[in-house]
């Protein structure tokens, strides 16, 4: 060994130095096998790796726990597939190895035939069909191994068997070099990028919604598990020993996706949570009607998906009159079904992009529900840039809980640092960014950042503005219905003289009959004419009242306290104002012209 000459050569090699050592060189050698392209390869199949370590390391400590209680144990994983009959084994490698992990059927370590390590993985099953076998079979469901080379396999897990997942400096080291790992990913992912929120978002969430030990916590979209792991997090602060069977059951959530399944189920158990419920099916697969009480959770944490479209059969689970293919409109109906509204009324925060926001048809709709029924108390307004590199679409952090209607909304318009235009991949959004509005969160003022909107008085007035129209269609359509009850007597009577020509024979008299018809023919043909006249009436005096009542549903409310910068605004939100614009000078335009043709 070469003598060292720096000084700082001759500082003592930290645990964190090692841990980010030993997982830098799996990567490294991960990038000369052939079957593995960019960081969306090579992450998981490190995932599966340390995932398989992990497990064996947290049965050693329950085996030496049971040994003390002078119990037996039976390991979740059975011999030879725990990570220390192979992983561990000098005389188990290159392609031996690999067709171990990769054969449906293959040769042992111990010699015998069996069933390959995956294909072990994904049919273990408890009798309880919850419990660690089930969340092994769920994570290794769609696992497969992507390297091609058995010798750089048996490299790679040689750097993972340095990891020692028994000693929680090192797990908790492990965890943070985790989380800057996935970061890795969300960057390196592109258009698949979704299933990461930074987080300093989620801490910020967390942190103001205050979760409590007991009540259920569930994301419906959890993606890596950020919420869960952040809800687990803050929660562990209130817990004793005896406390910790309540804090296991209390985290719930769903992710229909088998990488970021994986990676949320890795997350929890790394950051110490024992048994992840983490569903791996598409939340929105249930019939929204059936939902009742047995579904109510405490709270929902979420950032779902937002810009895609769901398939018809998805759609189909939901209200005829409450359809649609955007997914994050579905999500926003299963959200408000799945709250708890008694004894104590569940709360939300939700991630939502701010087309939500101004929407109209069904997605007005689906605010005039959330608005009536719930108390949609805050709406953080996030800068340009926040889930760059994924979208630069403008999004929103909504609060709103099951305690009544809305009455007043108030909106927190996060600014962006000095001199920034935008977050980037490069300088994202920080902890710091949140401290503000933090600190405003419990003594809310408003200045130059936070404004309040009174939602029902602004409801009061729309009302009292639109009925009057709403009337007018009403009175038309009635009169429309009672000329059209006329027309059908009229038409009767027409029918009846026809049939009467046939009992007379005099010629005068059959003359006199048409002359009646023709009479009769233009009342209706006057009617007719009156009818449509009324039905335009009530259609153009509907559409004013709808006009005047469903501009209320737009929550895009500008901040009173800073004059737009129409130059910087988002695409979306330029393009809301000019058909919200457009839509009032139409309107004008129609009343110009009833006046010009009255």
């Amino acid at each position: 060994m070469s003598k060292r000459t720096s000084k700082q050569n001759d500082k003592p090699v930290t645990t964190a130095q090692k841990l980010g050592s030993v997982i830098k060189s799996a990567r490294d050698i991960m990038r000369t096998d052939k079957g593995l392209n960019g960081e969306l390869d090579r992450l998981p199949q490190l995932t599966w790796i340390m995932f398989l370590k992990l497990l064996d390391d947290s049965e050693k400590l329950h085996e030496v726990e049971a040994e003390l209680e002078g119990i037996s144990y039976k390991p979740t994983i059975q011999p030879p597939y725990r990570w220390r009959d192979w992983a561990a084994n000098e005389n188990f490698t290159g392609d031996r190895l690999k067709s171990f992990i990769n054969n449906d059927e293959a040769i042992l370590p111990d010699g015998t035939k069996g069933a390959g390590l995956l294909a072990y993985l994904r049919n273990l099953k408890s009798k309880t069909g919850r419990d660690r076998a089930d969340v092994i079979a769920k994570v290794f469901k769609d696992v497969n191994n992507r390297m091609t080379s058995g010798t750089l396999l048996w490299d790679v897990l040689s750097k993972v068997n340095d990891i020692h997942f028994d000693k929680s400096e090192e797990v908790n080291l492990l965890s943070n070099l985790y989380e800057s790992m996935l970061k890795e990913m969300r960057d390196a992912a592109g258009d698949s990028g979704e299933f990461y929120t930074p987080r300093p978002v989620v801490r910020f969430i967390v942190q103001v919604m205050e979760p409590q030990l007991g009540e259920t916590i569930f994301d419906p979209a959890c993606g890596t598990g950020g919420f869960l792991v952040e809800a687990y997090e803050y929660l562990k602060k209130q817990c004793s020993a005896q406390d910790w069977q309540i804090l296991q059951k209390s985290i719930i959530g769903a992710e229909a996706k088998s990488l970021p399944l994986m990676l949320a189920h890795m997350s929890l158990l790394l950051h110490g949570f024992e048994y992840p419920d983490i569903d791996d099916g598409n939340s929105l697969r249930f019939t929204i009607a059936e939902m009742g009480e047995k579904d109510w959770v405490d709270i929902i944490l979420t950032n779902p998906p937002f810009g895609g479209e769901e398939e018809d059969r998805i759609k189909n689970n939901f209200p005829p009159d409450r359809q649609t293919k955007e997914t994050a409109l579905l999500f926003l109906q299963l959200i408000m079904r799945r709250l708890r509204q008694r004894p104590k009324p569940g709360r939300a925060a939700v991630v939502f992009p701010n087309g939500v926001l101004f929407g109209d048809n069904i997605c007005a709709k689906l605010k005039e529900d959330l608005l009536k029924d719930f108390n949609l108390h805050t709406i953080v307004r996030l800068p340009n840039g926040v889930f760059a590199p994924y979208t630069g679409i403008p999004t929103n952090l909504l609060f709103f809980d099951r305690s009544g209607q809305t009455d007043e909304i108030w909106y927190y318009e996060l600014p962006l640092p000095e001199g920034r235009k935008t977050y980037t991949k490069t300088k994202p959004i920080q902890d710091e960014d949140f401290a503000e509005c933090v600190a405003w969160w419990k003594n809310r003022e408003e200045n130059g950042q936070a404004y309040k909107y009174n939602f029902r008085e602004a409801y009061n007035q729309v009302i009292k503005e639109a009925t009057p129209h709403w009337n007018a269609a009403k009175k038309a359509e009635e009169t429309a219905n009672q000329i059209a009850k006329k027309v059908k007597e009229l038409t009767e009577k027409i029918q009846s003289l026809q049939n009467s020509i046939l009992d007379f024979s005099p010629s005068k008299d059959i003359a006199r009959i048409n002359n009646q018809i023709q009479v009769v023919k233009d009342e209706v043909k006057q009617a007719q004419t009156e009818e449509q006249i009324q039905r335009e009436i009530a259609k153009d005096e509907k559409a004013k009242g709808d006009a005047i009542y469903w501009a209320i549903y737009n929550l895009d409310r500008k901040n009173p306290n800073i004059q737009q910068d129409f130059e910087h605004l988002p695409p979306e939100q330029l393009v809301a104002d000019i058909l919200d614009k457009d839509r009032r000078i139409s309107e004008i335009m129609a009343d110009i012209k009833r006046m010009l043709e009255g």
